[in-house]
Order: C-alpha cells, then structure tokens, then sequence
C-alpha cells in the first residue's frame, strides 16, 4: 500500500510533503509577542512571530544557523548586531549564523514575520 503523498496533518513521517496556512498562526497578545512553529525538521525550523503595536521580539541569536526573515503583513525594523534595516510587507533579510537580531513593529498596524533557520536552532 502507498503512503499518502499529501497531507495536512502537521507531523507526517512517510509523507513527501506537509503544508499549512501560515494565518492559522496568526495570533496576537497585548502583552507581548507572539510566537508559534508552523514546521520542524531535522535540517529546518520554521516560526511565526506575531507583533502587535511597540512590540518588540529578540535580541535571538544562534551561532550554528541562518535565519530567512520575511515580512508577511505590517513594517518592521530589524537590528542586526547593530545595522538597522525598514522592511515592508514581503521584505526578506538574511541574517547569518551568530549574529543578533531583534524585530520591532514599525507601524501603527500589526506585524506578522515568519522566521526561517538552517539547520534548526540548537535545543
């Protein structure tokens, strides 16, 4: 019998493939921030970090892996180490291993990031 190739389900071993919608993730809390893995496996490590208005996620660092950062929804302002970048909706920024990033929304409207790292962060 044939393993299913597709599936929904969020830990699938024998599947080729797994997906989600990353705006099941999206959660805010006044409090401060809001994060959630959408995926994780043994070479990557996937998040959503959600930010409501003056809301501030990091500094993170990891000194074993890179980490894709995109912005799905808002603006944000990444520090890393201390070289500051203003990213909009669908900005991307590369930060690499060991380096020192913290994200701030950047606007009155909520900020919605989904991290990317290889290999995944050390537990």
């Amino acid at each position: 019998m044939r393993a299913a190739a597709f599936r929904t389900k969020r830990q699938c071993t024998l599947c080729a493939m797994e997906s989600t919608n990353i705006s099941d993730y999206v959660h805010f809390d006044p409090e401060g921030p809001k994060k959630a893995t959408i995926f994780e496996s043994a070479r990557m490590w996937s998040q959503v970090v959600c930010l409501d208005r003056n809301q501030t996620y990091g500094p993170v660092s990891d000194p074993a892996s890179d980490a894709m950062v995109t912005i799905v929804a808002g603006e944000g302002v990444l520090l890393v180490d201390r070289k500051r970048r203003r990213l909009t909706q669908w900005g991307v920024a590369l930060v690499h291993a060991g380096a020192k990033l913290t994200l701030t929304n950047a606007s009155m409207d909520p900020l919605v990031v989904l991290l990317v790292t290889a290999p995944p962060p050390a537990a």
